[in-house]
């Protein structure tokens, strides 16, 4: 192919429009959500606190089997592939797909250059699910997610018009009862609270009608 039929195409993937986002806008869109999700599950994990969706699930696994929690999401989230692909195609899960591999590898290596000396369990849950809510709308408006409940979330919005937020916060609460079995009544509940603050910013913040890019 010559190169004056390779720019028009260059040109073309990465225009941007108030429909469509570039390559250069979802690949920033995709690291911004995966970098915040990041430092949210840094905060969790440094209280020793947990979340609901396969985030907490990947932190059950990790505080039982001593397992690390980026191993752990990854796994957890390889079931859901399929549904991303039948539901909302190549595209959506493609970007999951390197959504969730960036979140896990960020989780294992960030923690060496950034460490937090002092977290309060209460405040370290409300910013930790207050940052990975914001990384979770970065990653929705760019058509992706970090996999798991967010995806069957954003399937039954599409599907039925439920709330993502509310949606996703039904399913953290039944995640959340398993950490009766190791975690204290104090911690359980400010990790309550961080589900809460996680998706009440997702309920509030995130609509398909008022974001129509794709």
């Amino acid at each position: 192919m010559a190169m004056s039929d390779v720019r028009p195409k260059l040109r073309e993937m990465m225009a941007s429009s108030a429909e469509r986002h570039s390559i250069i806008e979802d690949a920033q869109g995709l690291a911004a959500g995966g970098m915040l999700a990041t430092l949210g599950v840094m905060l969790l994990s440094g209280a020793g606190l947990l979340t609901g969706g396969t985030a907490g699930v990947a932190f059950l696994l990790h505080y039982a089997t001593g397992f690390s929690f980026g191993a752990m999401f990854f796994a957890v989230n390889l079931p859901f592939y399929y549904l991303a692909l039948k539901r909302f195609g190549l595209a959506f899960m493609l970007k999951t797909f390197a959504a969730v591999a960036l979140t896990s590898v960020l989780t294992e290596t960030v923690p060496h250059y950034i460490g937090f000396s002092n977290l309060d369990p209460l405040v370290a849950a409300a910013f930790g699910g207050l940052l990975i809510g914001a990384g979770l709308l970065a990653l929705f408006r760019h058509r992706a997610s970090l996999g798991g409940f967010g995806i069957l979330a954003l399937y039954l919005q599409d599907r039925f018009g439920w709330r993502a937020g509310l949606v996703q916060l039904a399913f953290d609460g039944t995640v959340l009862v398993f950490s009766f079995f190791i975690a204290s009544y104090y911690i359980i509940f400010c990790s309550v609270v961080g589900a809460v603050v996680l998706n009440l910013t997702l309920a509030i913040n995130h609509r398909k009608d008022r974001y129509i890019a794709m």
